[in-house]
């Protein structure tokens, strides 16, 4: 699996963590950080489609 580097606002890091660990939703900062953009993938594909600009093959 390819690694990046993301700069994000210390701020959101520190929300993530609250969801992140033991006592949370996700197991580590990358499981949660794919999920999220899972999710933001799939809203702009529904999005897209409301304005008819996903192909049909996709």
């Amino acid at each position: 699996m390819p690694k990046i580097s993301v700069e994000i606002p210390q701020e959101l890091l520190d929300d993530l963590d609250g969801h992140v660990g033991d006592d949370g939703k996700y197991v580590n900062r990358s499981d949660a950080i794919r999920a999220s953009v899972r999710k933001n993938l799939d809203i702009l594909d529904e999005i897209d489609e409301r304005h008819g600009r996903l192909d049909s093959d996709e």
